[in-house]
């Protein structure tokens, strides 16, 4: 059987895929034309050679830059560390584990009331520090060392009136070398004296502001854990006599803790009582 053969195939045009290049290489061609002429000069100044050769301000800008971008990275963290939003972040925490309720209110809520009550206690130290420091700074009436030393003092003063006096001892004592121990009686006798929180470095006074924050937190933590714990035991303790020992008393004291809560104006109170322990209200 003889098979029919096949058409010999046509070369394909290649005008449909010329036509194409043909126009983006006039479109390129046209465009870099236009680019010198449209194109503003870029000018990276960093500074002449004798302004390098006499100061050394390009590897000053460069230093300048590295610290400007590791300063705003940790910048939340200082922030926190030197405000007040330790103690009501940690005490809202375990007001939401008090009443046993586990995603509610949720956690962006609770960041979001700590914030705002933060900046409503500390509003006259931010005050302080943009009217003596910042705004000189922006106005070029100081320089760049007095303007950051005009806005470190008000939190100073902030966390060294709130700072627990044997917390500030213990890590001035951590900072001393080991070889300090050992020394002679009158040089031991000269460094007896406890630090104080307005003399003391910033960073000793930062870290026992922390802790003295967060044991305050803690305290209040406890004495809010307690009525809620009494309506555990009470609820524990009706359903054992009832028979009800299956029944998680958990869940049954879940809606009088909130009633009760919601009765007493829970929140108005804790609100006004940290408001309250930094002095305002």
């Amino acid at each position: 059987m003889i098979r029919p053969t096949a058409a010999p195939s046509r070369p394909r045009s290649l005008l449909p895929l010329l036509v194409p290049a043909a126009a983006l290489s006039v479109l390129l061609a046209t465009m870099l034309a236009a680019v010198p002429a449209a194109a503003a000069p870029l000018d990276l100044n960093l500074g002449s050679l004798g302004a390098l050769a006499d100061g050394g301000s390009l590897s000053g800008r460069i230093v300048q830059g590295i610290v400007l971008l590791t300063v705003l990275s940790v910048a939340p963290g200082l922030l926190i560390m030197v405000t007040c939003f330790t103690r009501i972040i940690v005490v809202l925490s375990l007001l939401r584990s008090a009443l046993g309720l586990q995603q509610s209110p949720p956690n962006m809520v609770l960041i979001s009331l700590a914030m705002f009550l933060t900046f409503h206690i500390m509003g006259p130290v931010i005050d302080s520090a943009w009217q003596d420091g910042l705004r000189p700074l922006l106005n070029e009436q100081v320089t760049q060392e007095q303007g950051l030393e005009r806005m470190i003092e008000p939190f100073r003063g902030f966390m060294a009136s709130h700072v627990r006096e044997r917390d500030l001892a213990a890590f001035a004592a951590f900072s001393k070398p080991a070889k300090a121990a050992q020394d002679g009686a009158a040089e031991g006798a000269k460094d007896s004296r406890p630090p104080t929180a307005e003399n003391v470095d910033l960073r000793l006074l930062m870290p026992a502001f922390l802790l003295s924050e967060l044991r305050r937190a803690f305290e209040i933590g406890f004495l809010l854990f307690l009525p809620f714990l009494v309506i555990d035991m009470v609820v524990a303790a009706i359903l054992m006599a009832m028979g009800m020992m299956m029944l998680p008393p958990v869940m049954i004291a879940l809606p009088f803790k909130i009633i009760f809560f919601v009765l007493t104006d829970g929140w108005f109170l804790i609100a006004g009582s940290l408001i309250r322990s930094y002095g305002g209200g």
